[in-house]
């Protein structure tokens, strides 16, 4: 039984070890891939190419919480899993906010540049989900991680498309439509992740309210 247990701790203490060393590895690589998209999406006047940096941001931000919470209880990566869901709400609401200001202030963005770094944020983002996914059924921390990388991608074929048709047909829209499309799966995203932190957090919180006033606990299966 002993020997059982001290395997399974280090097979525990091996898990979170893995899970740090991926998570700063991603964390690196969103948060040099958010300088490089912030500086050219300023350059190229594209609303698309800085709302996927400030997701890369996001994501930075999203990593160093996940790092924080590993190996700690259920309740702290539901905590965490919830963080990162309000961050990935804030975010869509500030791709919101630049949008509206593209229709004050028209511009039409540089479709080369948006290209060439929409390419490079494709693969460092492919990069770092091949990273997570080994660890994506791992806990809800490292579930809700993987689908913040996974949107990332969504976000930069996005941008590409966007650079193509901006090409193409002269005009900021496409742009426009992008970054719309990019608020709406985040927003989506968010409100899942949330949904599913407040879950978690609301077990314990009433199995301890049963149990200081002496009812029996019953535990019911997950759906």
């Amino acid at each position: 039984m002993d020997s059982c247990c001290q395997d399974k701790a280090c097979e525990l203490e091996a898990l979170r070890g893995r899970q740090s060393k991926t998570l700063w590895t991603v964390l690196a690589i969103n948060g040099g891939m958010f300088g490089v998209e912030m500086v050219i999406g300023l350059l190229a006047g594209s609303t698309a190419l800085l709302a996927d940096s400030l997701d890369m941001l996001g994501d930075a931000l999203v990593y160093g919480f996940s790092l924080y919470v590993v190996g700690r209880s259920p309740r702290w990566l539901a905590g965490a899993a919830l963080m990162k869901g309000v961050i990935m709400g804030g975010f869509g609401l500030m791709v919101l906010a630049q949008v509206g200001y593209r229709f004050i202030s028209p511009e039409v963005p540089d479709p080369q540049m948006m290209g060439a770094t929409g390419a490079l944020a494709l693969v460092a983002n492919v990069t770092c989900l091949m990273l997570l996914t080994r660890h994506r059924n791992d806990d809800l921390n490292m579930s809700s991680t993987w689908l913040c990388s996974r949107n990332d991608i969504i976000a930069n074929l996005g941008v590409m498309a966007a650079a193509a048709a901006v090409f193409g047909t002269g005009s900021m829209w496409p742009d426009l439509a992008v970054g719309l499309l990019i608020t709406v799966v985040f927003m989506r995203t968010a409100v899942y992740v949330v949904r599913q932190a407040a879950t978690e957090l609301r077990r314990p919180a009433a199995r301890e309210i049963l149990q200081r006033s002496g009812q029996p606990v019953v535990l019911l299966p997950r759906k």
